[in-house]
């Protein structure tokens, strides 16, 4: 019968048990273990140069060579990998079934006191606890938020790979790795024809002592940690798709080196004046694909690109004026009208609506934002409203802009950007005529603030955003 993996993968970090683990697995017939094959220092194990005939600087021109080794060599093979290891090789064992996940984990407390001590007394490994070397170190704060931040990041994203290809892990804590039937679970899950006969005797545990004899300011370290918000309490939850990088909707100067990437309800047109009068009225360039614009940031070195960010209150009227209420988006109003009851005339009538009427039909829409934001409407979340900071994550996805400006102070970044690329004084942007039937002072309540600031509580974390001021 045919094995269902033809190779493995040992997620960990430094300190986790992995030595041991490894060691443990290589006791199981057919079960072989090459180390960390992808640590950019060394290839499987310190002061070796080769691995399966693959040399280091073969591994660096191509690593997929010594995955294909680790497949053609006799039984199943596998290698550990860390997060700071060869990128290239995440990709390729990810998104391959035929590669078994082993995710090794552990307190990271206690990973990173045990990293620090293996620093200080620069013992990696024990074989024999009568050569241990002990130390008791100190526990730095920044140190260790930066040391959990990269361990959660990285596990993270293994586990939204593994969710993205359909695919399980075997799970291993510290802890089970002198579990027998634990590691005889693994040796099943991997397809091995035999078991763990009994622990690895190679290796022992370096620093079994409790944390409180071994960092030197044990008080100060649990300060610390119950400052840490562990339950990631203060996290905004975000239900909003992931967007594309939307280059289609991208404008660059006729001449100037200027790349303008315009987030929909917010000043677009104003910037888009800016940009055209800086070369004396000529057309802009738009309508761009990937492809053709990657075309111009190669005609165009030293360019900038940029963006312009609106209070979100400002942005939730504009669109709502410019795309519902005035029946831009015909289909979708009439969603609205009917199925999430926002008071909405005929748009024949939206020029008879009263400011009590507008006023009323617009706290409905922040009331609808509200919900719609988190996922629980079956309505697309439009760019014209979806967060700003959904939207620059999809500008990521193609290029950073370099320049995020805001609206409340758009003359001076505009001059700022435009003596970046060696331009002079530019023209002010031209106000953009108001396309909302009242003043937004007038239909403002507290209640449509409140409601906003909750609907887009992602962008004022974000980008700082105060309350609305008229």
């Amino acid at each position: 019968m045919s094995r269902r993996y033809d190779l493995f993968v040992i997620f960990a970090e430094m300190r986790t048990g992995s030595n041991l683990l490894e060691a443990s697995l290589n006791d199981v017939p057919g079960v072989t273990c090459h180390g960390e094959a992808f640590n950019p220092h060394f290839i499987g194990y310190p002061k070796t140069d080769s691995l399966l005939g693959v040399t280091m600087a073969k591994r660096a021109a191509d690593p997929a060579a010594l995955v294909a080794a680790m497949r053609a060599a006799p039984g199943l093979n596998g290698f550990r990998f860390f997060h700071d290891h060869d990128p290239r090789v995440l990709d390729m064992v990810l998104d391959d079934p035929r590669c078994a996940k082993v995710i090794l984990t552990r307190n990271p407390v206690e990973s990173y006191v045990s990293l620090q001590i293996a620093r200080q007394t620069g013992q990696w490994k024990l074989g024999d606890a009568r050569h241990q070397k002990t130390s008791r170190v100190l526990f730095d704060s920044d140190e260790f938020t930066a040391h959990l931040a990269g361990v959660q990041a990285f596990q993270l994203q293994l586990l939204r790979a593994l969710q993205v290809g359909g695919q399980t892990a075997f799970y291993v804590d510290y802890e089970d790795i002198q579990d027998v039937a634990v590691l005889n679970g693994l040796a099943r899950f991997l397809g091995a024809e035999g078991g763990v006969q009994g622990l690895a005797t190679s290796l022992v545990k370096q620093n079994p002592e409790p944390l409180e004899s071994k960092v030197a300011n044990f008080g100060a370290m649990e300060a610390a940690l119950a400052r840490l918000d562990r339950f990631n309490l203060s996290r905004t939850p975000n239900f909003e798709p992931r967007r594309g990088p939307a280059v289609p909707s991208f404008v660059a100067a006729g001449r100037a080196p200027l790349l303008f990437m315009p987030i929909k309800a917010g000043p677009v047109a104003a910037v888009r004046g800016w940009l055209s009068s800086l070369d004396a009225g000529s057309a802009l360039e738009e309508g761009f694909t990937q492809k053709s614009l990657r075309q111009w940031l190669r005609a165009h070195p030293g360019q900038r690109s940029f963006t312009v960010l609106r209070h979100p209150v400002r942005r939730a009227h504009a669109a709502f004026c410019e795309y519902i209420l005035n029946g831009e988006y015909a289909e979708l109003r009439e969603v609205l009208r009917k199925t999430y009851k926002l008071p909405l005339p005929p748009v024949a009538k939206v020029a008879k609506m009263d400011l009590e009427e507008h006023r009323a039909a617009f706290a409905a829409f922040a009331r609808f934002l509200k919900g719609h934001l988190a996922g629980q409407t079956s309505v697309r979340i439009d760019a014209a409203w979806a967060s700003q900071a959904a939207v620059l994550q999809g500008f990521a996805q193609f290029a950073v802009p370099d320049l995020i400006a805001r609206e409340d102070r758009l003359a001076e970044d505009l001059a700022h950007l435009a003596a970046a690329v060696g331009l002079p004084e530019p023209p002010l942007p031209v106000p953009e005529a108001p396309s909302a039937p009242f003043a937004l002072a007038e239909v403002m309540t507290e209640e449509i603030k409140a409601l906003l600031r909750e609907a887009y509580q992602r962008d004022y974390v974000a980008f700082g955003f105060g309350g609305w001021q008229p």
